[in-house]
């Protein structure tokens, strides 16, 4: 793991390329969106925290969660959460809005959750399943 010095973030990789800027405050991203939305979000990170450790980072445009590496990341709105995974295989289902191949073992899965009942028996392995790529688990 490299740290970098000028913002003390953690990566898998030697000065690896990054927004190089201080962490935010968390709630700043909920200010404008309503408790649902945060509600659903934290039903996600309940589900990922149950893998094992997380680091839940606010950055200025979004909220990353990482291990190794960021494997997921949501930009809270006003009456919805959307966000992506990264996932080491495309999954096709109509709760993706959009699934891009970075690389193999790379495939983002773009979403839109609008209540923390959408994290429910069908997503919920998907988050825990981006928890592995984040850890390099391959």
């Amino acid at each position: 793991m490299w740290t970098c010095p000028a913002c003390g973030r953690q990566f898998a990789n030697l000065n690896q390329s990054h927004n190089c800027a201080p962490l935010g405050d968390l709630d700043r991203h909920f200010a404008r969106a309503s408790p649902q939305v945060r509600a659903t979000f934290d039903r996600v990170v309940a589900v990922v925290g149950g893998m094992g450790p997380v680091e839940v980072l606010a950055e200025k445009t979004r909220i990353a969660l990482h291990v190794r590496m960021s494997f997921a990341a949501f930009m809270p709105r006003r009456n919805w959460l959307s966000g992506h995974l990264v996932l080491a295989r495309p999954i096709d289902s109509p709760r993706f809005t959009r699934v891009d191949t970075l690389s193999p073992g790379n495939v983002v899965h773009m979403f839109r959750l609008s209540s923390p009942a959408d994290v429910d028996e069908q997503f919920a392995p998907w988050p825990a399943e981006a928890y592995r790529v984040g850890i390099q688990a391959r």
